[in-house]
């Protein structure tokens, strides 16, 4: 549906600012559907975020700071999402040895496990964007996001 149609705006006063809102609304509308993925797995779409980043550091663990540098949603705070993941045990931390004010977070096996069903359901998620997009679009979709961001 038309960006238009989905705001019933009838139309903007040029293509900046439509490509603006579109984009705005857009992410909107992934991250709804990606936490109406994760909500009956029991995490939410930052926490998601985290596991993964934790997973693709393996073996090494990560720091609060190396996992806010790394997050997608800059404006989260980190910390009180591995104090939830550490509750759930899906996440560990510990002091570090070389520097005791720096902690250390890794994921836990269970961490692992959750993150593998999360990842699929997520994967179904994003599996559907390739009914819409062919694989040329998508390439050219993310040169242009990646043109706007840089």
């Amino acid at each position: 549906m038309r960006i238009e149609e989905e705001i019933k705006q009838k139309a903007f006063s040029n293509e900046y600012i439509k490509g603006h809102v579109n984009i705005l609304f857009t992410a909107s509308w992934l991250s709804a559907n990606g936490a109406k993925v994760l909500k009956p797995i029991g995490i939410s779409p930052q926490q998601f975020n985290i596991l993964r980043i934790l997973r693709g550091m393996q073996p090494n663990p990560g720091s609060i700071k190396e996992l806010t540098e790394r997050m997608i949603d800059k404006s989260s705070n980190a910390s009180r999402l591995v104090d939830k993941l550490i509750a759930k045990k899906l996440v560990v931390k510990a002091k570090c040895s070389a520097d005791n004010r720096r902690a250390e977070v890794l994921i836990s096996e269970e961490g692992l496990k959750l993150l593998e069903e999360a990842s699929e359901k997520m994967d179904g998620l994003t599996n559907a964007l390739g009914s819409k997009l062919t694989e040329a679009e998508a390439k050219q979709l993310n040169v242009i996001l990646d043109k706007l961001r840089g």
